[in-house]
């Protein structure tokens, strides 16, 4: 069956967020003066998503909620017991740093511009919606999908089949008929094989290693191998 929808994942896949992230902690960490309290930028952003994954993984366990988790990587980046007010302040500074150095990766616009043409795109994201879609709509490409579908409202987080049958539904259209294209080749493309959809993991890195997945390493790859071309080591029965 030939594709008929990109389903896409948006942080490090359309969306520049290490350095987004690696940027915003520096600034933060200037302004809030803990420079001192940690060995480099690097080791304290290390923690930081140490600490993120943590409580991202309580947060899908549904043992806290949205602001829960937030607030509870402050105090264990922080080591303070803070109010939920004090830890909301926290995290409200960090985002104003954070979102100043957003931007899209370079070859994300002009494929999405070159697939609108022939194929339906939407987006399924780890995270929450309302960040998200306010994310895409200030980086000006909210208006390319249909539909902007997230883990946090699913009850149900990717690599789970049951996220990106949800999608497909959303996008009324079987699983064999989209493609989904994320940089976690476990969690976005490994897991869209195993839900029935075409997974491509976009490995801008080159990290390579892993020749059951179908690969590319830059954006202006996913047209051609959409289309059929097996240049970026697609298998032939790729549709």
């Amino acid at each position: 069956m030939a594709i008929r929808a990109v389903l896409w994942d948006i942080d490090d896949t359309i969306f520049d967020y290490a350095t987004a992230d690696r940027a915003g902690m520096q600034l933060h960490l200037e302004a809030e003066g803990l420079v001192d309290g940690h060995d480099s930028v690097d080791q304290a952003l290390a923690r930081w998503r140490e600490i993120t994954a943590e409580q991202w993984a309580r947060f899908s366990a549904g043992e806290t909620d949205w602001p829960g988790q937030r607030r509870d990587r402050v105090r264990a980046f922080t080591g303070l017991e803070l109010s939920d007010a004090e830890s909301d302040a926290w995290f409200d500074r960090y985002i104003v740093h954070y979102e100043s150095a957003w931007s899209l990766f370079p070859d994300a616009v002009p494929t999405l511009d070159l697939l609108a043409g022939g194929y339906r795109q939407a987006v399924l994201s780890n995270s929450y919606l309302p960040n998200q879609d306010r994310k895409l709509r200030i980086l000006g490409v909210r208006d390319r999908f249909e539909t902007v579908l997230c883990a946090a409202e699913l009850g149900v987080a990717k690599p789970a089949a049951e996220a990106f049958h949800a999608a497909c539904a959303e996008l009324g259209l079987p699983p064999e008929e989209v493609a989904y294209v994320g940089d976690q080749p476990d969690i976005d493309a490994a897991g869209a094989v195993a839900a029935g959809l075409a997974g491509i993991w976009l490995d801008r890195g080159e990290l390579g290693g892993r020749p059951d997945l179908v690969r590319i390493t830059g954006l202006d790859q996913l047209p051609g191998l959409l289309r059929g071309d097996t240049r970026f080591g697609a298998p032939d029965t790729f549709r």
